[in-house]
């Protein structure tokens, strides 16, 4: 499936009609389908090179070492998750997968910096920790152009999200999907779920796999192009707008049979509002026809639930 295509240069262009083109082909791919593939992202190709290559360094790393990174009473949201301990939300079958998390580093003197666990440093692999830090802080600043696009799409101040994600929880996600070596349980990699957050921000990643479902109730394999990320809407911004923006169910499908023996790495950076900001439904996107979907939580409530629900937090 070819996904909508957008140019974030038009956004950032200074030209006001290159400017609401942008917008308006972003909310139309966010109501319409959930996924969009972003060129002239503003994350440096030497920088998501260096970044797989030391991911890889660290996740071949034997596995005692890299359970001593495991923190679990963080909820996997700083340091190393062991395979097989996260499972997608209903299903009991774990997916097939180990992953590392980095979080905000505050560096302002904001008091919020107390409400986060000081991110995990990987003595082994020396470059993991800055690269980690210097693509965060690359992902952050494309997700908030985006979210500013999303604010003018919805009628709200081009600013509106900018006061819940300066410093704001976001989570920069390194994933390996090891080879398989025998008959697996489920033929998923990663079991169909939506992501949590505002928007998922997703640079390349080394196989094929990723499946949509779109609203023929068909999956349909996403591929995009090297130059390309792919950005999705989180169920935290299908709240907020009341369904308006779609939350897209997608999934990591296993490999054909002849390929079981190869690895496949993804880095999803998840675009988190603070905790407190409120998830309310937007009163713009409320009328008769589109009743209250929702009852009111934050961030951080409805976040709490979720890691809950997919095994992470007790």
């Amino acid at each position: 499936m070819t996904i909508p295509v957008v140019d974030l240069s038009d956004f950032l262009s200074g030209d006001a009609a290159r400017k609401q083109q942008f917008v308006q082909a972003l909310g139309n791919a966010y109501e319409e389908v959930g996924f969009v593939a972003v060129k002239n992202h503003g994350i440096p190709d030497d920088l998501i090179a260096d970044l797989y290559q030391y991911v890889q360094h660290f996740f071949a790393l034997p596995t005692d070492v890299k359970l001593s990174y495991e923190k679990k009473e963080l909820a996997g949201q700083r340091g190393y998750t062991s395979f097989g301990r996260e499972h997608a939300k209903g299903f009991e079958a774990p997916d097939l997968k180990e992953f590392f998390q980095f979080g905000q580093t505050v560096e302002d003197g904001d008091p919020i910096k107390a409400q986060y666990p000081d991110n995990v440093v990987v003595a082994e692999v020396p470059q993991f920790t800055p690269t980690l830090l210097a693509a965060y802080k690359n992902f952050e600043r494309s997700g908030r152009a985006l979210l500013q696009a999303i604010a003018l799409y919805l009628g709200l101040d081009e600013q509106y999200f900018e006061q819940y994600v300066h410093n704001g929880n976001s989570i920069l996600r390194a994933i390996h999907y090891p080879p398989i070596i025998g008959e697996p349980k489920s033929s998923i990699r990663a079991e169909q779920h939506e992501d949590i957050n505002l928007i998922t921000l997703l640079v390349g990643a080394s196989a094929d796999g990723l499946q949509i479902l779109t609203k023929q109730n068909e999956w349909v394999g996403v591929t995009s192009l090297p130059e390309q990320i792919v950005v999705n809407v989180g169920d935290m911004l299908q709240r907020l707008t009341n369904n308006k923006l779609r939350s897209t169910t997608h999934r990591v499908v296993n490999p054909p049979r002849e390929l079981w023996n190869t690895s496949r790495y993804s880095i999803p950076f998840f675009l988190h509002p603070k905790a407190s900001m409120n998830l309310a439904c937007l009163e713009g996107c409320v009328d008769a026809a589109n009743p209250k979907a929702y009852e009111d939580a934050t961030a951080g409530e409805y976040l709490d639930e979720r890691l809950a629900e997919i095994g992470l937090k007790k």
